[in-house]
């Protein structure tokens, strides 16, 4: 059951509207609230979204996180989390992110789902899930943080619950050159190599997320129909990372190469 109070809630979406607008990371809600729960993570995050919307922002999507089982397994969590995605997230395959956009951003390798029609309710089956995707593409989530990753005075990290207020750590998707229906490729096989400045960083495949990225979209769909809320058409959902986050540094360029599925490219000034 939740423990803060409306006010607690509402200030503390405030904290993390201005975090992003002034680009200065604030202290974990974790340690602001010690015995905050899941409900209120998601309460603190509905509240920075709402903040977001009030000064002109569009929910374009979702995102899923910590579906693999190494990212679960640091964390302590056994189920994945999730957060919104706003129309200024996305940039074009290709394109150049200005210095200065994020805070500490880092880059994660995605398939993500492009919705043909709305999609809820709590008995939402994989079947479902593939009946309601118009498209699916090869894409890079750009991770941001709000909140200190570790607390600068104690050393304290933060915890799920703090990534699921800060929205999931969520600010950017990079969607690829190239988009498939929904059933052209195994999604499970589907993988990519994402190079830093042309060195390997990272390898992976579908799978590695919660055994098949389908399986994480209908979790999502379960997840919101606790909240009387859905998938939308049109809706872009990033299903998930398959490799470790990258840190992206200035003048940092990115190639996700997910072989006959496409490729995503983005640079950092």
């Amino acid at each position: 059951m939740p423990v803060l109070t409306d006010e607690q809630v509402a200030a503390a979406g405030n904290v993390l509207f201005a975090a992003e607008r002034d680009r200065q990371q604030v202290g974990l809600m974790t340690a602001s609230h010690p015995d905050m729960d899941m409900d209120d993570a998601y309460a603190i995050q509905s509240a920075f979204v709402n903040r977001k919307l009030e000064a002109g922002g569009s929910i374009s999507g979702w995102k899923i996180g910590l579906t693999s089982k190494a990212m679960q397994y640091a964390l302590n969590i056994d189920i994945p989390d999730s957060g919104i995605l706003f129309e200024d997230m996305f940039f074009d395959h290709g394109s150049r992110v200005p210095a200065g956009r994020f805070i500490e951003p880092r880059i994660e390798a995605e398939i993500a789902f492009i919705m043909g029609h709305d999609l809820e309710g709590a008995d939402v089956t994989p079947a479902d899930v593939i009946a309601a995707t118009s498209a699916v593409a090869p894409a890079l989530e750009i991770l941001d943080t709000r909140i200190f990753r570790a607390d600068p005075d104690t050393g304290r990290t933060r915890s799920v619950l703090d990534t699921i207020s800060d929205n999931a750590a969520n600010a950017g998707i990079v969607m690829g050159d190239t988009t498939h229906a929904v059933d052209a490729f195994d999604l499970r096989w589907t993988g990519a190599i994402v190079a830093r400045n042309d060195e390997v960083e990272e390898t992976g495949l579908g799978a590695g997320v919660l055994n098949d990225p389908v399986l994480s979209m209908a979790w999502l769909v379960h997840r919101l129909a606790q909240y009387g809320d859905g998938l939308r058409g049109g809706d872009v959902v990033l299903s998930g990372s398959f490799i470790r986050p990258i840190e992206a540094r200035h003048g940092d360029r990115f190639v996700a190469d997910y072989g006959p599925f496409g490729t995503v490219k983005i640079d950092f000034e």
